[in-house]
């Protein structure tokens, strides 16, 4: 991974690019805006004719001089052009209005992060999630999840099962290749893959293991689906050293989990599934690399949004590089024997063993 080794701007482009970085809220929110408004979907209904000001302004139901100052802005942003006094979308507007990563991103950073975001500062120098006094005083978002306000809960669940869902129907034949009959999912969240799990083996039993306020959501789904016969729940809080993860299992499956633990807690966690596993046994995780992407924006895609986590999530965790993450593998006595990279939009797939 070779993206971030050279400086591939030239001095006028690095200041261009530097005065994008200092107007980013501003930019943020005009781009939100236009797509809320209406006023993106409005020029994109008028076609290569395009529309005026006056016009889209008596659509929206907005004065001439707000959707004027949004559309100015949006012309230095590309998100619009302008001919003859017409607006019409360009290519980044679309994108912004239509592109599924796209929303899900802008609607995790506003309705997630943004306000919690200005005390990053206080997040780097103690360890702490500061940004999360937004919504309540909580150690880690995880244990206020439930009580989050709706459209906040929306976004975030949307954003962590953007990046996994794509990747499941690709990994279950990975995961399920005959051998796999008995599975521990360890921070199954609201049973995504639980549930994708019962729906392609029809002779798998799966465990979730997670915080009593995930596995509630967890086992609504999954009765109202008629697969309560093949799930079953075990609430804990995994950061407990004194929990023990349970043998018996044939395969251990962490799915974008262990990114919400700092170094030492994932290899606590990790240290405890090896000594949960026979000879046999395996553990699978599948995480997002951040230097095990395809493209360049991929890997800055993740590297911005892992702030979330020292600000909002717990102050100690991150999106990983996959060095940092493969050292804390083999510090808790495992030995990674099978690794997939690039599945679905952004993931590795690690299977590991005992040493």
């Amino acid at each position: 991974m070779k993206f971030f080794s050279k400086d591939k701007k030239s001095a006028f482009e690095a200041k261009e690019a530097a005065q994008w970085i200092a107007h980013g809220p501003v930019i943020f929110q005009v781009a939100r805006v236009l797509r809320n408004s209406g006023i993106l979907k409005v020029i994109e209904e008028s076609g290569a004719e395009g529309i005026t000001n006056e016009a889209i302004a008596e659509k929206v139901k907005l004065s001439v001089y707000g959707v004027r100052v949004l559309l100015e802005s949006g012309l230095g942003l590309g998100l619009v052009l302008v001919n003859d006094k017409k607006y019409t979308l360009g290519k980044t507007g679309h994108f912004i209005l239509n592109d599924p990563l796209t929303i899900t991103n802008m609607n995790f950073v506003q309705d997630v992060n943004y306000k919690g975001f200005f005390h990053l500062d206080e997040s780097i120098e103690t360890g702490k999630p500061a940004g999360l006094k937004h919504f309540g005083e909580w150690d880690t978002i995880y244990e206020g999840l439930s009580q989050l306000p709706p459209h906040v809960q929306k976004s975030w669940f949307e954003y962590d099962h953007f990046f996994s869902d794509n990747a499941f129907p690709l990994v279950l034949p990975l995961v399920y290749n005959g051998k796999t009959k008995k599975i521990l999912d360890i921070g199954g969240n609201t049973g995504k893959w639980a549930i994708a799990s019962a729906r392609f083996s029809p002779d798998v039993h799966i465990t979730i293991m997670d915080l009593p306020g995930q596995l509630n959501v967890a086992r609504k789904r999954i009765e109202e689906l008629g697969l309560s016969e093949r799930v079953s729940f075990l609430p804990v809080n995994i950061l407990d050293e004194n929990v023990k993860v349970p043998t018996g299992f044939d395969t251990i499956w962490m799915s974008q989990f262990l990114d919400c633990f700092s170094e030492a807690e994932i290899i606590s966690i990790l240290k405890r599934c090896a000594g949960a596993l026979d000879e046999n046994g395996q553990v699978i995780i599948m995480e997002p690399f951040w230097d095990r992407q395809k493209f360049e924006v991929g890997a800055f895609c993740l590297q911005q949004l892992s702030v979330y986590f020292t600000v909002m999530a717990n102050g100690n965790s991150q999106m990983y590089n996959s060095e940092i993450f493969i050292n804390c593998i083999k510090k808790a006595g495992l030995e990674i024997v099978e690794q997939t990279d690039n599945i679905g939009l952004s993931q590795t797939l690690l299977k590991c063993k005992k040493k």
